[in-house]
């Protein structure tokens, strides 16, 4: 947990409680904060895929030196506060570069800190607690935006803002230091392992979808990455705009990070005995209307509600979805988690780049932000319905699912 509040609640999404204070001490603008957000997002799709072919590469080459999981979890650690620590240095020619590099190592750790972490606990016999670890990124977005919100009340500078942040990356960094150690550890896979089970031991159903079916339901899952990253990116901004004066303003993003935390213990209750496509529309469908609720009632009560829904499905919907790729295609599932991965990781890029397009169309930065929130929702809606045509096109083979022995 602590190493994935580290790297994502911290190296991935503190920068959009800090993005206000940047644009505050005018070191961006909006369009520039919009492509920092897509240089992250970048370096996460091409984290995610050298981890997918990392196995690959291993046996193409079998004179690389093996390298286990807790060897690049460390690595990962370091990069990220090293590179939020860079973020401080007043050189914004760089600042891309770093957020890129940072959005590379936070896949690592978040990818090999989880098949780790289920490594340990199969050894353990605990397997059913490891969606456990998925509450850390909720926690590190908590924890990252608690802390900006105490730094915008004392009119902090960004700069001091990303000194902190580095500082207290590298503090958990140590504090879990010891925890990853490399002794009797094997090289693994992390895109097969980072997956949990919470009904450990379920055997996939004997069945091999089709590539097309493959395909909808990647392109289903990477309209949850466009749907969700609007407001990952830009809430503190949005609500600036909306509630000009609160003194509750910076708070939304770290209701957002409480959801997440409840969104990822819930999800391990959930029996996956059923189809697992209804549970994935249903996810789509809370975070469409947490968007709707923030839309219909840019409030104080409107944030906080949407923001706290938004977070729910944030780590379940993953979670089902990777579920689902081992259902339909067992014998294959490290490929199509992978593409997944990457297309949802399109999605993201997609979003802050659609936000700046939308602000230089439109008459106002509300009515910008609006427009792109009616997208995003919209986005969201279109791949819920997509796995409900899913579910009459493609029906659920009947055989239940069968436990290990």
């Amino acid at each position: 947990m602590i190493a994935l509040a580290t790297a994502m609640g911290i190296g991935r999404f503190a920068f959009t409680p800090v993005m206000p204070m940047m644009l505050h001490d005018g070191v961006i603008n909006l369009l520039g904060a919009s492509w920092l957000a897509t240089a992250n997002y970048i370096g996460y799709l091409f984290g995610a895929l050298i981890c997918t072919f990392q196995p690959l590469i291993w046996r193409r080459f079998p004179s690389l030196p093996q390298v286990g999981a807790s060897s690049w979890v460390r690595a990962g650690l370091v990069a990220t506060a090293l590179l939020t620590l860079g973020m401080s240095l007043n050189l914004p020619g760089i600042w891309p570069l770093l957020r890129f590099l940072a959005g590379v190592a936070s896949a690592f750790v978040f990818l090999f800190t989880s098949g780790w972490c289920l490594g340990q606990l199969a050894r353990h016999g605990a397997s059913g607690l490891g969606g456990v670890m998925y509450a850390g990124p909720g926690a590190g977005i908590m924890l990252s935006g608690l802390m900006c919100s105490g730094m915008v009340a004392l009119q902090w500078h960004a700069a001091t803002a990303w000194v902190i942040l580095g500082v207290m990356a590298s503090i958990l960094t140590s504090i879990v230091w010891r925890t990853f150690h490399a002794s009797n550890e094997k090289p693994i896979d992390p895109i097969a392992a980072a997956v949990p089970s919470a009904a450990a031991g379920v055997v996939p159903a004997k069945v091999r979808a089709s590539r097309s079916q493959m395909l909808v339901l990647a392109l289903a899952y990477g309209l949850a990455g466009l749907g969700y990253i609007v407001t990952a990116t830009f809430l503190p901004v949005i609500a600036r705009q909306a509630l000009p004066g609160s003194p509750f303003l910076d708070m939304f993003w770290p209701m957002l990070g409480l959801g997440v935390m409840v969104g990822a213990l819930l999800s391990t209750r959930v029996p996956l005995t059923g189809d697992l496509r209804y549970l994935l529309a249903g996810c789509y469908f809370i975070q469409a209307l947490s968007i709707g609720i923030s839309l219909w009632s840019p409030t104080l009560p409107g944030f906080v509600i949407g923001s706290f829904v938004l977070g729910i499905p944030f780590t379940a919907l993953t979670f089902f979805a990777m579920q689902e790729v081992r259902r339909l295609r067992p014998d294959t599932a490290t490929s199509y988690m992978g593409l997944l991965t990457a297309v949802y990781g399109v999605g993201q890029i997609a979003g802050p780049p659609m936000v700046a397009v939308m602000l230089r169309r439109t008459a106002t930065v509300e009515a910008g932000f609006t427009l792109s929130l009616e997208i995003a929702a919209g986005a969201l809606v279109l791949g819920a319905l997509i796995y409900l045509w899913m579910t009459r096109m493609w029906p659920m083979n009947p055989e239940r699912p069968r436990r290990a022995a």
